[in-house]
């Protein structure tokens, strides 16, 4: 078995809850440092891992894989010297905040020959995966409408300072709405056109907090991408109509909240209760149904298999490139959108 040796730069929020976890149980994965420039966070859960003072210093010949997870504008020069150091990169989403700049990486990776990955675990949230069943087993028919929500409840601004002082790709659709048009395209594929309202709530705002994105295609379907930071009761996660039935989720997926105490990701971690399941109510050989229908076996484990699978037998990966590019086609889109007041054709 080949073991990669992991770089992580960031100990905040993302490293502790997302990545350090999985890389720990998973004796495919060695942690060999982790970059601070000041802290020391890293120590209380690595302690025995080396902490360094500077990104270059995560480069060193060991190295096969840094992880980048520190704030949205350090991507682009982080990943870019990465790649040119020879390194396979896992990045944080947003990769960059442009689809030009996500093109020119993804061309510097290949002249490199090395892996460019972007963490897009969200694809693996419960009530995702399970739609992609329904959809691969055809259990609602021909779809017409979609809506994927993202709610929350925060009547403040974000403790992250970063997030909040209104550079280039940050605000909520470079947050939450990557993660719901990645999903979209999952799902459904490219979209002919894009329509967005995107708003400006919290006091002060210097960037955006709630957002209704509107994907259009040919077949006529529509997806609602929906995100509030000022959701204290919240709608469906997640609601799916087709000719012949509906899923729906109330519940969002339980993976961040168990990993955010501590929960380790191993065996049946992330399972959740019937009574959180989405339902089907669908026709199935001329009988009507509507029942609890289960998740599909799926968890943020999947990425990193996939991730690994790519780094040693160069596998196709599931997070494909040129959708992360598309994504961020759509995000100007929406801007774009949202500021003439008008459907946007991609």
């Amino acid at each position: 078995m080949k073991v990669i040796n992991v770089a992580i730069a960031g100990a905040g929020h993302s490293s502790r809850v997302f990545h350090v976890p999985f890389f720990k149980q998973d004796a495919r994965f060695q942690i060999a440092k982790v970059f601070e420039r000041t802290t020391n966070n890293a120590q209380l859960w690595l302690p025995e891992v080396e902490t360094v003072r500077s990104f270059d210093a995560l480069l060193s010949d060991e190295v096969d894989l840094v992880v980048i997870t520190t704030p949205n504008q350090t991507h682009y020069e982080m990943v870019k010297s990465a790649l040119l150091a020879d390194k396979h990169v896992l990045v944080e989403k947003p990769l960059v905040a442009s689809a030009a700049e996500a093109l020119e990486l993804e061309q510097l990776a290949k002249q490199q020959n090395v892996v460019l990955y972007v963490y897009q675990n969200r694809r693996w949230d419960s009530h995702i995966a399970t739609a992609k069943e329904v959809l691969d087993k055809n259990l609602v028919g021909e779809v017409v409408d979609c809506e994927i929500r993202f709610d929350r409840y925060a009547k403040g601004k974000n403790a992250k300072v970063w997030k909040e002082a209104g550079d280039r790709g940050t605000g909520l659709v470079y947050d939450l709405g990557v993660h719901l048009i990645d999903q979209a395209v999952y799902l459904f594929g490219k979209p002919q056109a894009v329509f967005a309202d995107i708003r400006y709530q919290h006091d002060e705002a210097l960037v955006d907090d709630n957002f209704d994105l509107h994907l259009y295609y040919e077949n006529g379907l529509k997806v609602a991408l929906q995100a509030s930071k000022y959701a204290r009761e919240p709608s469906p996660t997640f609601v799916l109509h087709g000719k012949n039935g509906s899923y729906m989720k109330q519940a969002s997926d339980s993976q961040e909240a168990h990993l955010s105490k501590g929960v380790l990701p191993i065996g049946n971690w992330n399972a959740e209760p019937e009574t959180e399941w989405g339902v089907l109510h669908t026709e199935i050989d001329g009988e009507v149904i509507r029942k609890p229908y289960p998740n599909a076996q799926a968890s943020y484990q999947n990425l990193l298999d996939d991730l690994y699978q790519v780094l040693t037998i160069g596998s196709e990966p599931i997070v494909k490139l040129a959708e992360v590019t598309l994504v961020l086609r759509i995000i100007e889109a929406a801007f774009e959108s949202a500021h003439k007041g008008q459907k946007i054709t991609l």
